[in-house]
């Protein structure tokens, strides 16, 4: 090292002296104002101690740090094709574009995608297709004890709280699902006026009871039933966990927590926002779904219901056993996939923990079938639906309605820079930072969300018409099929078990007899 100090040194000399003889006077001065700095950098990586790579390539050491740095940009603008980016590949993101922005979505010369490989799906037109019908279909949310149902569109705003996304572009979400006529949920992070501008709103609470909390953090009913008086609020969703940390409870990273923040939620500025695990409020299947009933009633009858990814097909069969013994049921259950989405988690939850959204929406519409439950609750899907025949794909797969969140934040301008827990978003939707945030043109962004809406879902009514198909409940397992093989390709109905209603109270099958008989009323425990 040492020796490597002193031919640097000699070598700086040298050009300090060569850049001397060639300008003059003023040549030992430029060649100080140009050396002595990386020479001072060079100096102080050979005694630092915290970077190896530093102290044996000292100044050009940081060249691999920049690179670091901007190879995600390299990667998404230069290497990636147009259909291998994940979380969502290029052709998804620049098909949200177009549909925000009202441009024609459309592509010629057919598709990049490799349709012979094994797990390609794709949904079954019918030869007979018929006419658009003259609107969307809606979904009704409500069960029997409901006194107040909702009419649910297809595509709906998923859960995104104020400190996760920034103010404006929660306003911008809510003023587009105003002019569509389709809902807004709030995320767990409270009832903040950025979600009441108008739009019919879904009030999530979690853990934390953000919002609706006594001073001990427990959940406040006095709290609840007076915000889930105004007419805006239309349903009330418990988030028991979600697809990008299942079993861990939400995290607002401590650079997110401003004043405004913490006022709504009740908890000390400037420091990480952490829910717990579990709820306080309940602790086994049976007290779920009396919360549920208590919710109901202190909201005048409005419709609740919970939101949860997938973990064991026990723990979802144990709370149709209280449902069963209380003989009461939620309106609606929104199963989230373990794809992720806009919040901050650790890598082993976000790749390692919970269902996809396929799976787990099956499991949940087969539990609530083999139970005969599934006539009094309705199914929300919510994990990467961008398209039309997302939409599609999850109505079949069990769903009666889907959410979005990251598709949504797309069409206010989020270009996938996966930069959500840093603060540091640079388009203004995930950060609390008003520098960052003022970029974001809510008029603008507004009719973005509108569009995007108002085409994906068309485009699902039209898939739906070339499928034969005048009402979705007439969608079927038979209708998507996935490749096996680069010779066999079978539909869902063939590829996976659907039970028939009631099966699991009278004859079980084999496959699920010896989940439904661990499932207890009284337990989630394993």
């Amino acid at each position: 090292m040492v020796r490597f100090a002193a031919v640097a040194v000699l070598v700086l000399v040298a050009v300090a002296a060569i850049v001397a003889a060639v300008l003059g006077p003023w040549g030992w001065i430029i060649a100080a104002v140009l050396l002595v700095p990386p020479a001072a950098v060079a100096v102080y990586d050979l005694i630092q101690r915290r970077h190896s790579i530093l102290r044996n390539y000292p100044a050009l050491g940081h060249m691999r740090f920049l690179l670091e740095d901007v190879r995600p940009e390299i990667q998404q603008y230069f290497i990636e094709r147009n259909f291998d980016g994940r979380p969502f590949d290029r052709d998804t993101r620049s098909l949200i574009y177009e549909r925000a922005k009202g441009t024609a979505a459309e592509l010629s010369y057919g598709t990049e995608r490799d349709i012979d490989r094994a797990g390609y799906e794709y949904l079954v037109h019918s030869t007979a297709p018929v006419e658009n019908p003259p609107e969307p279909f809606r979904v009704r949310i409500g069960g029997p004890d409901c006194t107040q149902p909702y009419d649910m569109a297809l595509l709906n705003v998923s859960s995104m709280s104020f400190g996760a996304l920034s103010g404006n572009a929660l306003r911008a979400l809510n003023n587009g699902a105003k002019k569509g006529g389709f809902a807004h949920e709030t995320g767990e992070g409270g009832l903040t006026p950025y979600h009441l501008g108008g739009a019919d709103v879904v009030w999530e609470i979690g853990s934390g009871y953000f919002g609706t909390r006594t001073d001990d953090g427990h959940f406040d009913p006095d709290q609840f039933a007076e915000k889930t008086a105004d007419d805006r609020v239309k349903a009330v969703n418990i988030k028991l966990s979600q697809g990008a940390k299942p079993g861990v409870g939400g995290v607002l990273p401590a650079a997110k927590v401003s004043a405004e923040i913490a006022r709504y939620r009740g908890v000390p500025q400037g420091e990480k926002c952490v829910s717990p695990a579990a709820h306080s409020a309940f602790s086994t299947p049976r007290e779920l779904i009396r919360f549920v009933a208590r919710l109901r009633e202190l909201s005048g009858g409005k419709p609740v219901g919970f939101k949860l990814c997938v973990g064991s097909r026990t723990d979802v069969l144990a709370i149709c056993k209280a449902m069963l013994a209380e003989q009461l049921t939620p309106d609606f259950i929104v199963v989230d996939g373990a794809e992720g989405g806009t919040a901050a988690a650790p890598l082993e939850y976000e790749d390692h923990v919970g269902l996809p959204l396929t799976d787990g929406l099956m499991t949940v519409h087969n539990a609530l079938v083999g139970t005969g439950l599934r006539d009094r609750i309705t199914i929300g899907a919510s994990g990467k639906v961008a398209s039309g025949n997302d939409i599609v794909k999850r109505l079949i797969q069990g769903a009666d309605y889907t959410n979005a969140a990251r598709a949504m934040m797309m069409a206010v301008g989020c270009i996938q820079s996966q930069r959500c827990h840093t603060n540091h978003c640079p388009v203004g939707v995930a950060t609390q930072d008003p520098r960052r945030a003022r970029a974001l043109d809510v008029g603008d962004k507004s009719e973005r969300v509108y569009r995007f809406q108002e085409a994906t879902v068309s485009q699902a009514m039209r898939i739906m018409a070339s499928m034969g198909v005048d009402d979705h409940s007439q969608l079927n397992p038979h209708m998507l099929r996935k490749r096996l093989s680069a010779t066999e390709q079978s539909s869902y109905a063939e590829i996976f078990e659907w039970l028939d209603n009631g099966i699991l109270l009278s004859d079980p099958p084999a496959s699920w007899r010896s989940d439904w008989e661990r499932a207890d009323a009284d337990s989630f425990r394993p």
